[in-house]
């Protein structure tokens, strides 16, 4: 019952950003149907349940997209669907003819969601990569680090997630807005690269003022501050503080007991190192446990660095139930959350084929099909 349902859509199996926008429309009420590759259906069912969580949420059919039959019954599945969501190779696509131009044919209102890293073309458009390519591309990774160290990947949130799969599911739903008016679907083109750049907005404009150097842990946000940045304490565990307005530093120094000294100005920045070192000395002098109790709750802009585990645990998460328990596994709810439509996980991840023959009927094919479709290997059906 979540805001997205009644819309349809087809996911190509891949990895990644890709299977992360299916989940983030499937956990807003999407039907999502995952088409997985007939080659990983197991012989045999799992002893232990899938735990991939970003396939959670869907159906997964199994097809072998290089048999003529296979490649039609997409098509088919692709005219009854709003949105189709594909991370392959520029190119790949059209070679199994399945590109945007056979399936808009068919399906003039068909979303056509592309998912790659370098985008569709230029000179490396063709090249193999990973969200830390992708994202050095950018200046993003360059900005991400301590000084004097090497730059730090931020995981894969950035280019993966955030550039990537979040920006498509935008750019997918904006489309079907659109379609609304035109009654008409298009291509979506989300590369990681155009992604992770449009993240980065607000620090070229800081550049362009001249508050934002190209000097990596020199600045406001990426270490270079005293007031924004991560700490050491007593029992070797770490805490966060970001007390960038007047009135939340004004608050640190209090708590710290730093209050009342003669203390360079807050943004000298010829005294930050200095400013980081003192406060290195200050919260090495109690555990993390003690500066929750002094500092969690107040203005300072504070947080204990947490584990997974322990962000399950903190009253905070609990209270809002950010993370649920599904088939057995710990995991993130859906987010954002909606008053009148929310958004649930449907089910957990599935196993590659394990609604074959269940969804293609749904969707129109007639047994008789399905049962030729499955003897010449076009599709297959998980024990």
């Amino acid at each position: 019952m979540g805001p997205l349902s009644g819309i349809k859509v087809l996911e190509i199996a891949g990895i990644g950003p890709g299977p992360f926008c299916a989940m983030v429309l499937a956990d807003l009420g999407a039907e999502v149907i995952r088409v997985d590759r007939a080659a990983n259906v197991p012989n045999e069912r799992p002893s232990r349940p899938p735990s991939d969580l970003l396939t959670r949420g869907r159906k997964s059919i199994a097809v072998d997209l290089k048999q003529p039959e296979g490649v039609e019954l997409v098509r088919r599945l692709a005219d009854q669907a709003d949105a189709l969501i594909e991370g392959f190779r520029p190119g790949v696509m059209e070679r199994l003819g399945l590109g945007p131009d056979v399936l808009l044919e068919r399906n003039p209102r068909l979303i056509y969601g592309r998912m790659t890293g370098w985008g569709q073309e230029g000179p490396i458009a063709q090249a193999a990569g990973h969200d830390i390519n992708y994202i050095a591309l950018t200046g993003a990774l360059h900005h991400i680090g301590r000084a004097g160290e090497a730059p730090v990947p931020p995981l894969n949130l950035v280019g993966d997630f955030g550039g990537g799969g979040l920006l498509l599911a935008f750019g997918i739903l904006a489309a079907i807005i659109e379609r609304q008016t035109s009654g008409k679907g298009q291509v979506v083109d989300a590369a990681m690269v155009d992604g992770a750049s449009l993240l980065m907005t607000m620090f070229h404009g800081m550049r362009a003022a001249g508050v934002f150097t190209d000097e990596r842990g020199e600045n406001l946000l990426d270490t270079g501050a005293h007031f924004y940045n991560t700490y050491e304490t007593a029992d070797g565990k770490y805490i966060s503080v970001g007390s960038i307005e007047p009135q939340f530093y004004a608050e640190l120094l209090r708590l710290t007991g730093l209050e009342g000294e003669d203390l360079p100005a807050q943004h000298d920045r010829s005294k930050w190192p200095e400013m980081k070192e003192r406060l290195a000395k200050v919260f090495k002098t109690k555990t993390r446990d003690e500066w929750v109790q002094i500092m969690e709750g107040t203005d300072v802009c504070f947080a204990p660095v947490l584990t997974i585990p322990e962000a399950y645990e903190h009253p905070q998460n609990v209270a809002r139930q950010t993370f649920v328990e599904v088939g057995g596994i710990k995991q993130p709810a859906p987010a954002p959350r909606f008053s009148r439509t929310p958004g649930a996980i449907e089910r957990p991840p599935a196993i590659p084929g394990e609604h074959t023959r269940e969804v293609l009927a749904a969707w129109g094919i007639g047994n008789d099909e399905i049962a030729k479709l499955e003897q010449a290997g076009a599709v297959r059906q998980a024990p």
